[in-house]
């Protein structure tokens, strides 16, 4: 039923759902983004078009399109979806969503496995993903799963290995211009608006790779021009709308990657001061603790690291300590690790020198173990060299005797190179006494 205004116009009291939702695609040939699991050939799409869907976790930033494409898998495959929010959702939620799917499974009217989509789900404690795996592990559903955090530290491992982890990713430019486009041609509001784009930097720079933020802007800027007027895009337009309303493209906490972007920058560049503003930005924001204090456990090493190893000491004392103490108290632990990081010398030689091994393992492939250092537990190894010149590094003075421990084939390869701080000074000059060759 609606009602009327002051000029007994009818008013409808169902206004028309927000523009992220009107759009949102309901095939693959409208998806946009994503094109390495969704494109031709790709996984994603193979396992759609042989209708043989395996249960996965969608791992990305907000906005990339992890609920669309898991409901256009159901609409593909003509399975029933059932959904979940880990948020709020209980064990008895999960088994009562899977008597459904059970009785669903025997329904004439649908083809493919029920689709059990849980959205949030690191938020599931144990018990709820425990609760999960019968139902997996004999088919009874096909669980997708949708996750902004990553999956190896929120999900248990025996659902991990039921379930394959997918990576989405922020939308490139490219597909942000294709986003614009789509919605300004088959948008049923903005259709038919006189829309002129003077400039796009501002609105691609907001909306940070995230479909929905961009189409929630686009739908800011639409409802803040009147209908008699024109419909400008432009930077300074978009720049103006979003300090008017700066939640419009904050929705929900999505700036969620852009302040723990800054916390780490601010960290690494050694400015405890702006370290902690942006912690107690987050902090403010609700963000969850134990997510911060493990991107400081992983900054200790990535960007301190041998400067200072006591700075992942201390960084997996206050994770740790955050599980034991909660908030508001955690705050305390949290901003004295960020200042202690923020003031440590920094290096990266670490985080260097196991990309550069990675490399080299990629390059050369399974190089053989020599010899001499190989494990001898039979009489039969023994006869065929195995462990055979070995020098004990104990017997020896200082308790160090150079011999070989790289393949042959890439003896004498320098993977670490120290940085410059005092701590790994003196490690470099032990490392040249040592290795004199």
């Amino acid at each position: 039923m609606g009602f009327f205004d002051t000029d007994n116009d009818i008013v409808s009291a169902n206004p028309l759902p927000p523009l992220a939702e009107r759009l949102r695609p309901s095939s693959l040939d409208d998806y946009i983004g994503q094109k390495h699991l969704v494109g031709e050939g790709s996984v994603i799409r193979r396992m759609i078009e042989s209708g043989n869907v395996s249960s996965f976790i969608l791992w990305g930033p907000p906005g990339v399109g992890k609920t669309t494409l898991a409901r256009i898998i159901a609409n593909t495959t003509k399975s029933a979806f059932f959904t979940l929010s880990a948020v709020t959702a209980g064990v008895k939620d999960v088994r009562d969503i899977l008597d459904k799917c059970k009785a669903d499974a025997t329904n004439v009217f649908t083809i493919g496995r029920p689709i059990l989509f849980i959205d949030e789900i690191h938020r599931f404690n144990k018990s709820q993903q425990d609760s999960l795996l019968g139902a997996v592990e004999r088919g009874t559903v096909t669980l997708i799963g949708a996750t902004t955090e990553n999956p190896s530290f929120e999900v248990i491992r025996p659902l991990l290995s039921r379930a394959q982890v997918y990576t989405l990713k922020p939308l490139e430019k490219a597909e942000l211009e294709a986003l614009l486009e789509h919605a300004l041609k088959h948008d049923e509001v903005l259709s038919k608006r006189d829309v002129v784009v003077e400039s796009t930097s501002a609105l691609f720079r907001f909306s940070g790779g995230d479909a929905r933020k961009l189409l929630n802007i686009l739908d800011l800027l639409e409802q803040s021009t009147g209908h008699g007027e024109k419909l400008v895009i432009s930077d300074a337009k978009v720049t103006e709308t979003l300090q008017e309303n700066p939640a419009a493209y904050d929705k929900g906490g999505e700036m969620h990657y852009d302040i723990i972007s800054a916390f780490i920058k601010s960290i690494r560049g050694s400015d405890p001061d702006a370290a902690v503003y942006w912690l107690a930005r987050m902090i403010a924001g609700g963000e969850d603790p134990v997510f911060i204090a493990r991107r400081m456990a992983i900054l200790a090493a990535e960007d301190i690291g041998l400067a200072n190893p006591n700075a992942l000491l201390l960084a997996n004392a206050t994770f740790d300590i955050i599980h034991k103490i909660g908030m508001p108290e955690g705050r305390i632990p949290l901003s004295e690790c960020a200042i202690y990081l923020a003031n440590s010398p920094k290096s990266n030689s670490a985080y260097m020198a196991i990309d550069a091994a990675l490399a080299l393992v990629e390059q050369t492939g399974d190089l053989p173990v020599p010899l001499h250092i190989r494990n001898a537990p039979t009489q039969l190894m023994k006869e065929l060299g195995y462990s055979e010149g070995y020098k004990y590094a104990h017997d020896y003075p200082g308790n160090f005797v150079q011999q070989q421990f790289l393949p042959s084939e890439i003896e004498g390869k320098r993977l670490w190179h120290a940085c410059s701080n005092p701590a790994e000074d003196k490690l470099e000059q032990l490392r040249k006494s040592r290795w004199k060759r």
